[in-house]
Order: structure tokens, then sequence, then C-alpha cells
């Protein structure tokens, strides 16, 4: 009988999203003065952002994307990548072709970028597609036909990182991510070669190349790290003969596993806005992808007047934004969902909340709240506290869990819940009460994201 009322819940659970008819974001274009291609986009917070592309081009935001000014960079070739720390503080790399010796110059502002000074990449032929800084020190870069370097004294100097003898260890670096001081990767490949992911668990003292029965055919562009064990990566096929591909990790890069989607192209990018809705541009095949449950299915929405987008970033979960050809320039617009938020609720009805953490890998906490007063509490006095139960539900319907023996005394209770027995994938959880043969659901069933 439980069983049929979990599929009865997961019903509602999809009545109730689709009344919604979007539970994701849209993005819309905001015009900006250039027509430059735009290579990447940079924001440290809901205000203040920097893109950058080709001819030196850098345009600065302080009102979200409203009003821009441009900066003088004193680059004529591309600016590849622009990274900020701060409002102030930033860095970006610009390409030089026209004469030798041929390379990179590196760009550092103080200023918000008001003043850029210019330095030369102290290797020719180097060519720094990726700039990340921990802090105002200590900062990494990656590069083609190879670099992955480091400097601890703000840029003055550069040190190749220590990498592993594999035979994918010295590939075009294209993308580089810290989750913490000690966890990192880096990824990037060769187009029709073989897509590379580094890995360090050393802070970068030593740096390891996926193995290379584990790689795919092409570039990773864009990862996430979930924690310190669990990653995921995007990319797919430049001449669109495959689907996108999603590679992930749940053993802090030790081993890979890849899949295509059932969508034509390649994912430039990869950003998340929360814990759970993810997004990437897939380029000239003028589309977006999301994903609403932490990466485990996507689907594919055209872009705003057909742009072509290739980076995007969300400084925090209200605010995205995206750059690619011809000036384009898109803008998040998050969901709106009234009856969801705020949460609100009677105190005298039952409620139970959003998981936390989530998505997560092993254990993840669960509140609820018991009413004082109300329709049930003479009844809840009256019975066992076994009685009022937590069940999860796959999304097929179907039971795998039970949380028993919780406390009902009135108030707010948590307890912890541990999915060592369940696979990966999408879970409803809801708060209901067994009384006299009868199973009563006491509050709105909700979704988490188990990772494995």
């Amino acid at each position: 009988m439980t069983s049929h009322i979990c599929k009865i819940l997961f019903f509602l659970s999809l009545v109730c999203a689709h009344s919604f008819a979007y539970t994701q974001g849209t993005w819309e274009r905001v015009n900006i003065p250039t027509n430059q291609f735009l290579k990447s986009v940079c924001f440290v917070d809901s205000l203040y952002g920097w893109v950058a592309g080709d001819s030196g081009t850098m345009l600065h935001t302080t009102d979200g994307g409203a009003t821009w000014i441009h900066q003088d960079t004193h680059a004529d070739n591309e600016v590849v990548d622009v990274f900020f720390l701060n409002r102030n503080l930033g860095w970006a790399s610009s390409y030089k072709y026209a004469t030798s010796p041929y390379g990179t110059v590196l760009l550092k502002t103080t200023d918000g970028g008001a003043s850029w000074q210019s330095q030369a990449y102290p290797t020719e032929n180097i060519f720094i597609t990726c700039i990340l800084y921990l802090d105002s020190l200590n900062g990494w870069m990656g590069g083609k036909p190879h670099a992955l370097v480091k400097t601890t004294n703000g840029g003055v100097t550069w040190t190749q990182a220590a990498i592993d003898t594999s035979t994918l260890a010295f590939f075009p670096v294209l993308g580089i991510q810290f989750y913490d001081g000690q966890h990192g990767y880096a990824y990037g490949g060769i187009f029709d070669i073989a897509g590379v992911i580094w890995h360090t668990s050393n802070g970068g003292d030593m740096w390891y190349a996926i193995d290379p029965a584990e790689a795919p055919a092409d570039e990773v562009h864009g990862m996430h790290i979930f924690d310190s064990l669990h990653a995921m990566g995007a990319g797919g096929d430049p001449d669109f003969g495959y689907g996108v591909g999603m590679i992930r990790t749940s053993n802090g890069g030790l081993s890979w596993n890849y899949d295509e989607l059932d969508i034509q192209g390649y994912a430039s990018d990869l950003d998340f806005r929360d814990a759970t809705e993810a997004w990437a541009p897939l380029g000239t095949k003028r589309k977006l992808i999301y994903s609403l449950d932490a990466g485990v299915t996507w689907s594919p929405v055209p872009t705003p007047d057909s742009t072509v987008i290739y980076d995007m970033t969300f400084p925090d979960s209200n605010h995205g934004f995206a750059v690619g050809k011809n000036g384009a320039f898109i803008k998040y617009l998050p969901p709106v969902i009234p009856s969801v938020t705020p949460v609100s609720f009677k105190p005298d009805d039952f409620f139970i909340y959003q998981n936390y953490p989530n998505p997560f890998t092993i254990s993840t906490k669960i509140k609820y709240h018991i009413p004082l007063t109300g329709k049930y509490s003479t009844l809840l006095s009256q019975i066992p506290v076994g009685f009022i139960e937590i069940k999860i539900c796959s999304v097929l319907g179907n039971e795998t869990a039970t949380i028993k023996n919780i406390d009902i005394s009135p108030g707010e209770h948590e307890v912890e819940f541990k999915a060592e027995n369940l696979p990966g994938g999408i879970y409803l959880y809801q708060l209901q009460l067994i009384s006299a043969g009868k199973t009563i659901q006491l509050a709105p069933p909700k979704k988490f994201s188990l990772l494995k």
C-alpha cells in the first residue's frame, strides 16, 4: 500500500512542477557597446563585471550589465581570458601573433581596470588560455601547446608544475579550478585526439593526468567540483558528430566515467547556479543546455536572439552572465515561483524542509516541523512515536528507505539520513502518519539528489 502511495506522491509532484511551466530560469540578451567576439566574462558580484575579447577588447560594468565603459588594455590582439579576485585586482591574457617573439602578453590591474600594466610571458610560443588566482599572491595559469604554471608572488615569476609522466600529461590546458587549498583540477586536451583532466590533492605540488583508457576523444572545456571526491566536466565533439559529453569522477580524479548526451554539439563551459541547477553553452549550435538535478539529466533551450555563446559565469544563485560572438551578452533571469519562495507555513501545519546538503554523497540532514495545535495534535498525543515516519521513494515510486522512530514532540526537529546502500539518482522524501491502518501525507514531498 505504501508503495502505491509513493507513486501517487510522485505523480502529484510532477503535476505541481508542470503547473509552473518552467522551473529553470531564462536568459535575455542585453545590448553592449561592442560587436567584437567576446571570449571571456568575469563577475566578482552581481554588479561588478568585465568582458574581454578580440582586438584587445575589455569592457567593465558596475551595475550588472546595464551600462558599460571601455578600458584600454594596450593590447591589439584578442584578450582570451580575464579573471578578477575582487573589484580592484584583476589579470588577463592576450596573444601576441604579429611580431616575434610570439606568445602571451599578461595584463594586470590594481584599480578595477582603469589602468592595465603589461608584461610578456617569459617563455616564447606559449599561449595562456586561463588564469586563476586563489589570493593576491598565489595563482595558476594554463596554456597551449602545454603549460600548467604557478606563481607565489602575484605573477612576477612563474614555475611549471610537476606532472606525472603518463601519455596525456603534456597536452593543452584550457581551464583550472580548485575546491579548496588542496584539491584541484586542470582540464583541456586536443580536438579529435584526447580530452585530458589533471587532478591534484596536495595543493598542486603534483598533478596526475587521466588514464588514457578513460579519456574522451575531444577537449574538456568546463568543470564543476561538488566536493573533494566528486567532480564533473563538460565537452563533446566540435564536429557535431556525437553528443555533448559529460565526464565524472567520484574518487577525487583517480578514475573517470564518460557519457554522451542525446544532444548534438559540445559544451564550451559548465557552470552551476546553485546546488542542483547547471548550465552549459553549446556555441555555434545557438543553444544552452540546463540541468535541474545536479547534471544527471539535461535539456536544451535556444539562446536569446540565436546568439552564439561560449563562456558564462554565476557570481551568485540569482545572477548569471554569458558572452559570445558579435558582442553577444546575455543575462540570467531566475525563476519566480511565488508559492515556493519565500517558504512559509502556519504554526499548526506539518512541514518538511529541503534537506542539506543537497546534492550529497553519503549522508544528509532533513528538518521537519511538528505542530503544537491543529487537526492531528490530539491524535499525536495518543499514538506511539513510531507511527510518524519519513519515507524515501525512487522517482519510479518504489520505496527505498524509511526513517522511523522520529521525534514527534511539537516543534522543529532534524534527522540524519545515511544513503550508503542506495544508488545515485533523484529521490522523493515525505513526512507521513500511519494510524489505524491508514497512511496520511502530512506535508508535500520534496526531492534530493544522491551523487555516487
